[in-house]
């Protein structure tokens, strides 16, 4: 069975989408495991910009029931007076990198290095840490949230795939070329799901 890649992005929203991108990702994290499925949260150096790794027995349900348009509904927290309550970002399925054009394993410079920061007794005393460079581009990932090389590994391919699928001058990303006009018709589309308040309680 393999993985699923969901990207959680507020496209060319305003700050308060941002907000919003994060706090869904955090509700389908707890949504995922409340269905039995092994979620992770992957670290997107971009703000508005969020990938959840999902995989076991419902995961292709969980995932395509959340593709879509998303409508958080909630006071914005940066602009205490704004009128506006209502708040959209986009969720889509990425591409496995083996999927995007022109994108090779080859191309990929992987490194190792020691973990760091919390995360069990590994950390600081194994390897485990990977770093990858996709070499044509210069564009760097790292990942350390799995406890061996090889699921590093995986997670930087993973982060790679994330960043080519959302940076908007990959134009030879076939994800890519519709990503703006994905986002134009996030208002006006009917949201598939609605989360409302600081929590983010889904709304029935």
């Amino acid at each position: 069975m393999s993985d699923i890649s969901l990207m959680i992005s507020s496209g060319a929203g305003p700050r308060e989408c941002e907000y919003a991108a994060h706090g869904i990702a955090k509700a389908f994290q707890r949504e995922a495991k409340s269905e039995g499925i092994n979620v992770n949260l992957l670290d997107n150096d971009n703000p508005g910009s969020f990938t959840l790794r999902l995989s076991g027995a419902n995961a292709e349900a969980f995932a395509s029931a959340r593709c879509g348009t998303i409508r958080w509904v909630g006071q914005s927290p940066f602009r205490k007076n704004h009128k506006r309550k209502n708040w959209f970002v986009g969720v889509s399925r990425l591409p496995e990198l083996t999927d995007i054009q022109d994108i090779k394993d080859s191309d990929i410079r992987y490194s190792a290095t020691r973990a760091s920061g919390p995360g069990g007794q590994h950390v600081n005393k194994t390897n485990s840490a990977v770093r990858a460079v996709h070499l044509p581009t210069g564009i760097a990932v790292a990942a350390q949230e799995e406890r061996s090389q090889y699921a590093n590994k995986k997670l930087c391919r993973i982060k790679l795939a994330a960043i080519m699928a959302s940076d908007v001058e990959q134009q030879q990303i076939n994800y890519q070329k519709s990503k703006w006009k994905n986002h134009k018709t996030l208002e006006r589309g009917n949201p598939i799901r609605t989360y409302q308040g600081g929590k983010f309680k889904l709304k029935f």
